[in-house]
């Protein structure tokens, strides 16, 4: 799911989308009748060496596992479909590379013969490729020096400016992103699992609905979970990528929350480790905890604009706006991001009275809701 910014003078707002996420498709089982448990057939005897051998056959594609299954088989199909949701659920990037699974069997009350059959969106070629390609972006993003923290900031950055969201809603995976550059949701999300894996950090894929303005219904989304620190954040990769795509922009509306800032506007229902902890603070006490990195963690907390959450630095009037312009006059960009107390109308009455003083030209500018506080994120370039 995606939702789309509006570039106005009004808030950004976000347009959703639906993505399909693994089917399952459980045929009943054939009526038990003779033996049919072979010696040319791998042989099982309990629901963890099914998973063990589906595990394996997933891992290389295949797509028809035959094996004959020996113990009671009152309760195999509940075993079978055990093994397969065990199975995935233990590789998240098998999970959703699977389009579907059905089986059967056929045997007497003590042993059966079993057949799964597997289908895949992305192939082992596919899934080879994909390795190599994370292999060599992660030998160009993740430095020697880096720490968990700056790595999330640099896979999140990439994902962000190499993806475009597929409008299309037809590539679904971590190959189709690769490849094409475009993917809906759970390519977004397939990625980012991937890459942060790949250089040590734990993550998981969240299922999930989102809502927007335009969408109040909700549909389909994928995001991450990411630990850090032994702290869990949400990450959604695709809501911080502006629709239409826009080259070089990043947004970090929806980088590191928590579960209640994330359950504003996204819901689960399964059960995922709790996320409790704000980034800001995690941060902030990391800037004298980690004096070697310091600096570092400065630089992350101005580029999330953490800063806005400091009362201090709340505009109520032209004097206040004119202070911050001062203090930011050395930026070659001429862009600045504060936070307004006031409605939009008292704004456009602050920003004349700063044109009008001469500090600053043609003034363009956005503004949306600052969390839930009542001010203003304003954007204004001039």
């Amino acid at each position: 799911m995606k939702r789309k910014r509006k570039s106005t003078t009004s808030a950004k707002l976000l347009l959703a989308v639906i993505i399909a996420f693994v089917v399952a498709a459980v045929p009943e089982p054939a009526e038990l009748s003779d033996v049919y448990a072979t010696s040319n057939k791998a042989v099982v005897q309990s629901v963890d060496a099914i998973q063990e051998k589906l595990l394996n056959a997933m891992s290389s594609r295949e797509e028809t596992v035959r094996f004959a299954y020996q113990g009671e088989t009152k309760s195999l199909k509940t075993q079978l479909k055990n093994a397969l949701d065990q199975a995935m659920a233990s590789d998240p990037y098998i999970h959703y590379t699977i389009s579907s699974y059905s089986y059967d069997y056929r045997g007497t009350s003590s042993s059966a013969d079993v057949t799964v059959r597997l289908t895949y969106r992305e192939t082992a070629k596919q899934t080879e490729y994909v390795n190599e390609q994370t292999e060599s972006i992660l030998k160009s993003l993740i430095k020697p020096t880096m720490n968990d923290h700056e790595k999330v900031k640099a896979i999140h950055d990439w994902v962000v400016l190499n993806l475009e969201y597929d409008t299309t809603l037809t590539k679904y995976t971590a190959y189709d992103a690769l490849s094409t550059g475009s993917a809906v949701c759970q390519g977004y999300a397939l990625l980012t699992h991937k890459l942060l894996k790949e250089a040590g950090i734990t993550n998981k894929i969240v299922e999930g609905t989102a809502y927007s303005s335009d969408n109040p219904r909700g549909q389909l989304h994928a995001w991450n979970l990411v630990q850090l620190g032994g702290k869990w954040y949400h990450l959604d990769t695709t809501w911080n990528d502006p629709l239409p795509d826009r080259k070089g922009e990043v947004s970090y509306t929806y980088y590191l929350r928590t579960d209640k800032q994330m359950s504003k506007d996204h819901t689960w229902v399964k059960q995922y480790p709790e996320a409790s902890t704000l980034y800001r603070d995690t941060l902030k006490g990391l800037v004298t905890k980690d004096r070697a990195k310091s600096a570092v963690y400065t630089q992350l907390m101005n580029t999330l604009e953490y800063h806005l959450y400091d009362a201090k630095s709340i505009v109520k009037t032209h004097k206040d706006l004119s202070a911050l312009l001062a203090a930011s006059s050395t930026q070659k960009d001429k862009q600045l991001v504060f936070r307004f107390n006031g409605n939009e109308k008292e704004l456009v009455r602050v920003l004349q009275e700063v044109q009008s003083k001469g500090n600053v030209g043609s003034i363009r500018y956005y503004y949306g809701p600052f969390e839930d506080t009542g001010d203003l994120r304003v954007q204004m370039t001039w």
